[in-house]
């Protein structure tokens, strides 16, 4: 009869994810200062000893010999940060933490300092074909302003952050193209031409989530261009020409029809002039082909009675 063993049992548990903490270091200057004191007495008991003969001069050779070598070992542990970068601090390939403070900094000199920008930055994106959500091909591209706010995960979660981010950025854009449809033609549904604030603040929300691993902050996202493709671009803007016709012409008779309205009541009002139901008929006639056309009307003057 077989046992198995508990889950777990001689085996690794997965480490979690490395994150930025502070690394173990000091000022840099005094170390400096340090190094020259121990080269120059180094190099001084090495003089002393040439000028000597016997056993001592041996001793005095070796003695300066290390007391050299420990110089060396304290400028190898110096790093220069400057304004916008920071040093991750590698010890025999594990994290040993992160330098941000600007200036000269010292360090264990066996540790291996990887540089590493903290500066703010942008990536734009190639411009890409992609289908909107009623399947019209459009042409996108967007900018994205982001900076390293986490520097073990930058360095140690992927490969290349900076590659990564300009991946993920043009997989978000391509997945927000095709969400949503170009235009809404009058629909209340979200579209990209007319809610651009909200479809940039969705863009800037997923770029974020998809980039958070990599410890990276998405600070403002941005379309930099949004149009329809070259094949339909004709063929879309023959159809926004005609939209724009059609408004145009619904706004002309909604304002016609309220001045015959107002024509009427007020012909009725003041007693001006009293109209059955046939001739109102024929005036209204009239008026919305006079306040509707796009051509210059000619006038006509009757010279019969009312009804002739």
């Amino acid at each position: 009869m077989s046992t198995q063993a508990p889950v777990g049992t001689g085996q690794q548990q997965a480490a979690g994810p490395v994150t930025e903490h502070p690394a173990r270091s000091t000022g840099g200057i005094k170390i400096l200062l340090a190094g020259f004191l121990a080269y120059a007495v180094g190099t001084a008991l090495i003089l002393i000893a040439s000028k000597n003969g016997g056993a001592v001069t041996l001793a005095l050779v070796w003695v300066g010999i290390a007391v050299i070598v420990s110089g060396a070992l304290l400028h190898g542990g110096l790093t220069q940060v400057a304004p916008g970068e920071a040093r991750v601090i590698q010890l025999f390939g594990k994290y040993d933490g992160t330098i941000r403070e600007p200036g000269m900094q010292w360090v264990n000199p066996l540790t291996k300092r990887v540089k590493i920008s903290t500066r703010i930055r942008n990536h734009e994106t190639a411009q890409a074909k992609v289908n909107d959500a009623d399947g019209n091909p459009i042409d996108i591209a967007a900018v994205v302003v982001w900076q390293v706010r986490d520097t073990a995960s930058a360095v140690y979660a992927v490969d290349d952050y900076a590659k990564f981010v300009a991946i993920q950025t043009e997989t978000a854009v391509r997945h927000i193209a095709s969400s949503y449809p170009y235009d809404g033609h009058g629909s209340v549904k979200p579209s990209l031409r007319d809610n651009a604030d909200e479809i940039t603040h969705e863009l800037s929300m997923e770029i974020a989530a998809r980039v958070r691993p990599a410890g990276v902050k998405i600070i403002e996202s941005r379309l930099t261009r949004l149009s329809y493709a070259a094949e339909i671009a004709q063929a879309m803007l023959r159809q926004q020409q005609a939209s724009a016709v059609v408004g145009a012409r619904q706004r002309i008779v909604e304002g016609a029809v309220g001045m015959v309205q107002m024509a009427l009541q007020r012909l009725e009002d003041e007693g001006v002039i009293v109209l059955d139901e046939e001739r109102k008929a024929a005036m209204v006639s009239n008026l919305l082909v006079v306040l509707c056309s796009e051509q210059a009307t000619q006038q006509v003057v009757n010279t019969g009675t009312l009804y002739q």
